[in-house]
């Protein structure tokens, strides 16, 4: 049950509507996410403008999906375990024993394996990573600013985890299957 409302496209304030309708319009429908975050508008802003600054970042909407992913994983977050699960498959292609090697921290592409540990390495240490981490995910081949755009997945992907937790928000996705025991 949700704790916080979901609200009807009418309901929402008025400043977050024109967000909604543009999530809507690209999308086809508004997830509950963005009914919750749209409560505030400038939450709702944030986080559109985060994500849409991330989907056209260099290490691409695979490895963006393998990241929120593991850190789903990571935070026990449902809603959006079973989102990235939907959205891994359908949009970014990836496989089943992907979506598994995700959920499980790494990759089965050795570069993004290195992206997807890294990101699991920030959330787990709350960004207090070693040099060695920083000269691992390097030495895959990723520049600063590539990990920079990692180090911002995760905390994206760390606020909608929050949100949700939060909210308890209601999963308008296919049900991802259980979190592993953390």
């Amino acid at each position: 049950m949700n704790r916080i409302a979901i609200p009807d496209a009418d309901q929402a304030p008025a400043a977050s509507r024109p967000l909604l309708d543009a999530v809507k319009k690209q999308l086809g429908v508004v997830p509950n996410l963005m009914k919750v975050l749209g409560h505030s508008p400038s939450a709702l802003g944030g986080y559109l403008n985060l994500n849409g600054a991330l989907a056209k970042s260099a290490i691409g909407a695979k490895t963006g999906e393998r990241i929120a992913l593991a850190i789903a994983e990571i935070n026990g977050c449902r809603y959006c375990l079973s989102a990235h699960s939907y959205l891994g498959r359908n949009s970014a292609g990836l496989n089943d024993a992907e979506i598994a090697a995700n959920r499980n921290g790494t990759s089965i592409d050795t570069k993004a394996s290195a992206a997807v540990r890294f990101a699991v390495k920030v959330a787990q240490a709350r960004g207090h990573v070693s040099d060695a981490d920083v000269q691992a995910v390097k030495s895959a081949g990723y520049g600063d600013a590539e990990v920079m755009e990692i180090v911002a997945h995760v905390a994206l992907n760390t606020l909608t985890n929050y949100v949700n937790e939060v909210a308890q928000t209601g999963i308008d996705f296919p049900v991802a299957g259980e979190l592993r025991a953390a």
